[in-house]
């Protein structure tokens, strides 16, 4: 059996910008996918998949959230318990077969078996995670997958086997994200503990969002310059309130970009900053604040968040 498992992410600077070529910052996180895969000794030309969440009781079990049985050949559902998702997977499965004609050329059946740490619903990298350990498995480039499939930056492919934050740049002047440049970063904060990662309650869809932004006929070219800038300087900025200066700025920016109105306003009685984390409107959003954790945790309750991570709890 073979097992493999990926980090998921959190773009902290340069959302929708990197697309254009921004310098990004992004956060590797503690909670990720795993993967097993396993050659079976039946030959009846299928694979089995079955994926798992953890569960969010006290003993931490896992729980089912899709299953699929798959023709090995020409990767068709034969049995599913969300057809959508078994689509998605089996045009997947077909990218990297295209991508390596000598994987599932075996005599033998396969099972899959995933394991989220989380809710797929958080936008953590449900997707990306998938890409990094699939790939991994079929010895394929990872960000050529993703270009197949999912599209987007490929910052989150990077995060995947990340251990440290890191900066990430699309490389311009190749056709694809191939070749990606991706420098580590030493992004620490010494204040950290005034950082929180609050759920909106929705999922956004990444490839949806991606693609609407790339439809703008914009270039951006003074706006990708200062989020670039912004990215390189918050890991040197040493107090909370310089910190929540840059993501002030960084939300009017893109506010403006995106023509929406910054999370900020939303909740205008909140002491300290916020921004967004990714798609707008849906998925985490930092908070930034003097206030200690109980008081953090009390006021996003009162509005009926109740998913809260400390800075510490979650980035790698």
């Amino acid at each position: 059996m073979n097992y493999y498992k990926s980090n998921g992410k959190f773009l902290l600077t340069g959302e929708y910008l990197v697309l254009k070529g921004a310098t990004a910052l992004a956060l590797p996180l503690k909670l990720g996918q795993s993967l097993e895969v396993e050659s079976l000794d039946s030959n009846e030309n299928l694979i089995y998949w079955d994926a798992f969440r953890k569960s969010t009781d006290i003993v931490r079990s896992s729980e089912p959230w899709f299953s699929v049985i798959l023709n090995r050949d020409d990767f068709s559902v034969l049995k599913t318990d969300d057809k959508e998702k078994a689509e998605r997977l089996s045009i997947i499965l077909s990218k990297v077969k295209s991508l390596n004609d000598n994987i599932f050329t075996d005599s033998h059946d396969y099972k899959f078996t995933t394991c989220l740490d989380f809710d797929p619903q958080w936008g953590l990298g449900s997707s990306s995670t998938l890409i990094n350990n699939v790939s991994e498995w079929a010895g394929i480039n990872p960000y050529l997958l993703l270009v197949s499939t999912f599209k987007g930056s490929g910052y989150d492919i990077a995060c995947a086997k990340a251990e440290t934050p890191i900066f990430y740049q699309v490389n311009r002047q190749q056709s694809t994200i191939n070749s990606p440049f991706v420098s580590i970063d030493n992004f620490n904060p010494e204040f950290k503990d005034n950082l929180y990662f609050v759920y909106q309650g929705h999922k956004q869809s990444s490839s949806n969002e991606v693609k609407a932004f790339l439809a703008k006929e914009k270039s951006f070219a003074t706006e990708i310059n200062a989020i670039s800038e912004i990215s390189k300087i918050l890991p040197e900025v040493q107090n909370l309130s310089d910190f929540c200066y840059f993501l002030k700025v960084h939300e009017e920016i893109m506010a403006a970009c995106l023509e929406q109105n910054r999370i900020k306003k939303y909740f205008s009685d909140f002491e300290g900053e916020m921004k967004s984390l990714g798609a707008w409107g849906g998925d985490f959003f930092m908070a930034a604040t003097s206030w200690d954790k109980t008081k953090v945790k009390n006021y996003f309750e009162s509005k009926g968040l109740n998913v809260i991570f400390n800075y510490s709890d979650i980035v790698l």
